[in-house]
């Protein structure tokens, strides 16, 4: 067995690929540390663009409910309900979120949000953009016509 080796090793000396290794993994190093932290990159926004989703989503939701009762004061509620769920689930994913309240039509409200990604990448610039929005939630007794 070890004449074998030693015969392997004297044809790869030969042969000149005694550094062949070292070379490959020199080359090879960086395109997998750039493939591992395009990976985390691609998470972090997926994972941004999932928060400031449920966000607008959760803002919507308030808005259309307290739209009819109180028209003017759903705009603050919303945005609170906007700010705690950013709050608890991304508060270090959802950079600088500008909340915006929308009324496309009369009885429609809704939240749009765009707020900046963390970058694993010097100077990459991400933004995620969320929009929810609905009718105004409107109950009417039964016998009302």
């Amino acid at each position: 067995m070890r004449a074998w080796v030693r015969r392997r090793r004297e044809a790869a000396t030969q042969r000149g690929d005694s550094g062949m290794t070292a070379i490959e993994f020199v080359l090879l190093t960086p395109v997998l540390f750039f493939m591992i932290f395009a990976t985390v990159q691609f998470a972090l926004y997926f994972f941004a663009d999932h928060v400031a989703q449920a966000a607008a989503q959760a803002g919507a939701r308030k808005a259309r409910a307290t739209a009819h009762d109180e028209p003017g004061a759903w705009r603050g509620k919303a945005r609170d309900v906007v700010d705690d769920y950013i709050a608890q689930l991304g508060p270090s994913l959802v950079l600088s979120p500008n909340v915006e309240m929308v009324q496309p039509e009369q009885n429609t409200v809704g939240v749009e949000i765009t707020a900046r990604v963390p970058s694993v990448f010097p100077g990459l610039d991400m933004t995620v953009h969320a929009q929810s929005v609905g009718p105004v939630e409107r109950f009417v007794r039964e016998n009302e016509n």
